[in-house]
């Protein structure tokens, strides 16, 4: 089951979301809290040539960021708190929320980087 015509293709945004294997969509993809696992853990996909860089980072820090001025400029305008209350809220928000979406994220751009360059991840005499 190891040549490129058996395996499914399966959607990016679901494998992604799911953080699992971009081919079998059924191992797993990280070993620790964002490092991808250098193979599938059901297919042995080999997973070391990803390359998200910082593209995963990026869209969570223009979601993340736009989400959290509205919210805070919307809290300031309708309660106006002390400051203490704007950093009581929003660093850990920012904090949990940042880390929550990260893995998501860098799945997706995992999967889509599987989709598009899958010549990449292809070894042996089918490849």
């Amino acid at each position: 089951m190891n040549n490129r015509e058996s395996w499914p293709v399966l959607s990016p945004m679901r494998t992604g979301l799911s953080c699992n294997c971009p081919r079998c969509g059924r191992g797993t993809l990280y070993k620790g809290l964002l490092e991808i696992r250098d193979r599938c853990t059901h297919c042995d996909l080999d997973l070391s040539c990803h390359d998200t860089g910082d593209g995963a980072t990026v869209f969570v820090i223009l979601i993340l960021g736009a989400l959290v001025v509205g919210l805070a400029l919307w809290l300031e305008a309708s309660h106006a708190p002390p400051i203490w209350v704007h950093l009581v809220v929003w660093v850990p928000a920012i904090t949990i929320l940042s880390i929550a979406m990260l893995r998501p994220f860098k799945g997706i751009l995992v999967g889509y980087h599987y989709r598009n360059l899958r010549h990449k991840y292809q070894t042996g005499p089918n490849a």
